[in-house]
């Protein structure tokens, strides 16, 4: 009789064990759930943050603005830029914890990710928001050793990553440029110009121009490439359309990166300047290319923030060259246009926050046409 009676208990006790394990599984599923809809790709919000950051310490800096402008960003007390940049800082390393937990738990995820034709142009954005966080830091100087070592911390993984992308391109058969191109490829170049501009910056000369070379080599073989319309860029799903816009972000960030390298925004810097411009103008008059993937919120429309972000900055430095009504006018428009369309898209992104971790963004969606 004791002995049935210490079966029993034994095995109500097992039950129990049971049930606590499967009740502490699906409370870690249920924790852990939200990063399998994670990915490198909404790091773009890191992006638009820091840049436009850099946008306004980049105005706050000019001497030519027009009166109106001027008022503006002079009356806009100090203490808000610091808010903005530290409210930059907060997110990304917030979102740079989530992707290392990514890594630690679903590993498989993003080795998928890295496969996937259109994610593993992401996984360039949070070394180039880094560098950009990094550009209009308040609190050190370019020439710094400690800003020196962040520069090199954060650059050495995109020049790793483009041996392996780059070097893809023409020695795997199935990694063809013809055959993966999409405009999201010109996020690897973008990081390679904004690495370069911040190299340059700390006085790195032959550094900051080895890394332009080599983002402007692959700039012009992807654009061209683009042009074409070959099988790569069909693939695109339709949700991600607001990519396009990275069209400007190249050419813009070009013209950044090559001002810093030479000193002063010389004919290279104008000629890349115009083209990003009469990209962004050829865009915009086509809103309907936009229509379908503006139905329903998703990260991918932080893809509109930041190329603008860089398009004035752009024209700000363009404005300062030389020195016209005309240029002021235009950086005073695309500064505007910049700041509502970053503040429409973090309301956006406030109102519709539980979407973010339910896998919104349409790069989730690998398929064996990715790998």
């Amino acid at each position: 009789m004791g002995d049935q009676v210490t079966a029993d208990h034994q095995e109500l006790a097992e039950e129990v064990h049971i049930s606590i394990n499967l009740a502490h599984k699906k409370d870690q599923e249920i924790i852990l759930k939200p990063l399998q809809a994670f990915n490198a790709g909404y790091f773009r919000i890191c992006i638009s943050l820091c840049s436009q950051a850099l946008l306004w310490k980049t105005l706050s800096e000019r001497k030519d603005i027009p009166k109106s402008l001027n008022h503006f960003s002079t009356e806009l007390p100090s203490v808000v830029f610091l808010l903005l940049w530290y409210i930059a800082l907060c997110t990304l390393i917030v979102l740079s914890v989530l992707y290392i937990l990514r890594c630690i738990f679903y590993f498989h995820l993003v080795k998928a990710e890295f496969l996937h034709f259109v994610g593993v142009n992401y996984m360039f954005t949070p070394w180039t928001a880094w560098l950009l966080l990094l550009q209009c830091i308040p609190i050190l100087n370019p020439k710094q050793p400690i800003y020196q070592g962040l520069c090199m911390l954060f650059v050495i993984p995109l020049l790793i990553l483009d041996v392996k992308i780059y070097g893809q391109w023409f020695t795997t058969e199935k990694r063809f440029l013809s055959m993966v191109a999409n405009p999201t490829s010109q996020i690897s170049v973008i990081g390679n110009l904004v690495a370069a501009r911040t190299a340059a910056q700390m006085g790195w000369e032959e550094t900051a121009t080895c890394i332009f070379t080599l983002g402007m080599t692959h700039y012009l073989v992807v654009f061209i490439t683009l042009y074409q319309r070959l099988s790569g860029g069909d693939h695109l799903p339709v949700r991600l359309r607001p990519v396009y816009f990275l069209f400007v972000a190249a050419p813009s960030m070009a013209s950044l990166a090559w001002s810093s390298i030479s000193g002063t925004f010389d004919t290279p810097c104008k000629m890349l300047f115009f083209l990003s411009l009469f990209l962004f103008a050829s865009l915009a008059c086509r809103p309907a290319l936009f229509k379908k993937a503006m139905r329903k919120f998703n990260v991918a429309w932080w893809a509109y923030s930041f190329p603008l972000t860089f398009l004035a900055m752009a024209a700000s430095a363009y404005a300062q060259e030389v020195k016209g009504l005309a240029a002021s006018g235009l950086v005073l428009i695309l500064t505007v246009l910049s700041v509502v369309i970053f503040i429409c898209l973090l309301l956006s992104t406030a109102l519709n926050i539980e979407m973010l971790f339910r896998g919104s963004d349409p790069i989730l969606k690998f398929d064996s046409k990715g790998k």
